[in-house]
């Protein structure tokens, strides 16, 4: 049947693998594309995929220091079982057999063979976040979450997990999700400590198909879906205003140079 944007029917498409071939090793980039599924195609035979696979190697990288504690916080407990955990490109899926965790669903805990461990916590229940205390953490459509437009403030599930990020010599959290303006998506992007990375549809042209470029780009570009969708933009004017937010910060007069 029909699917809408962002259902999960998208992501459970299974694929199988029929060979492995060795290659020489060769530098790679991971892309994190704005879009409605976050979703883009990869490779010659243009398999879909998306940034879930980038943090999931990432909590998989983590976990390998002996007995490390972790943070999962999605949307809520479905996003995080059937995206971060259970998903094509979740932990599970990119896990290397003799590394793999022990999932438990009914604690929302994944355990590694070295003692390291991963919780899961539905950003919708910020409470539960209170407490506990982690080396690294993975937040998941951090844009999306209910308290998002509070921003960094107390009692939030953001403040919580930063709170509680306090094991080790260098904590730290991964964020994936498709930008927009809120206050706690501008709050994070704003600190000196947060290293962001983005792609743009352009950047993957090359693994497109030709009736994609023919119709999305000619259909989008230059228009405001446009550069949220295809430039990975985070949009903060309002659409239809006189005046756009870069204009207003332009004519800007700071105090000092204020006239009396």
């Amino acid at each position: 049947g029909a699917t809408t944007p962002g259902s999960q029917a998208l992501r459970l498409r299974p694929r199988m693998i029929v060979s492995v071939e060795p290659i020489e090793p060769v530098l790679s980039r991971c892309l994190t594309v704005a879009s409605l599924t976050s979703m883009y195609l990869a490779g010659e035979a243009l398999i879909p995929t998306h940034n879930t696979r980038s943090a999931a190697e990432w909590v998989i990288e983590q976990a390998r220091i002996p007995k490390s504690r972790g943070a999962l916080v999605g949307r809520n407990p479905a996003d995080i079982r059937d995206v971060m955990i259970e998903g094509e490109s979740g932990i599970l899926a990119c896990s290397d057999p003799d590394f793999m965790p022990v999932y438990e669903p009914t604690k929302t805990r994944l355990t590694w063979p070295n003692g390291s461990r991963a919780t899961a916590y539905s950003a919708e229940v910020p409470s539960k976040l209170r407490g506990p205390q982690h080396n690294w953490a993975w937040a998941d459509e951090l844009s999306s979450w209910t308290d998002a437009t509070k921003g960094d403030v107390i009692d939030t599930a953001w403040n919580n997990l930063m709170l509680g990020l306090r094991l080790g010599q260098h904590p730290r959290c991964a964020v994936t999700t498709t930008p927009k303006a809120n206050k706690l998506t501008k709050a994070i992007i704003a600190k000196k400590t947060t290293v962001k990375t983005t792609g743009t549809t352009y950047d993957n042209l090359a693994n497109l198909a030709p009736t994609f470029r023919d119709e999305v780009l000619s259909a989008y570009e230059g228009t405001r879906i446009g550069r949220q969708e295809l430039n990975a933009e985070m949009l903060e004017d309002v659409e239809g205003a006189l005046w756009s937010v870069g204009q207003l910060d332009a004519d800007r007069i700071t105090p000092e140079l204020r006239p009396d």
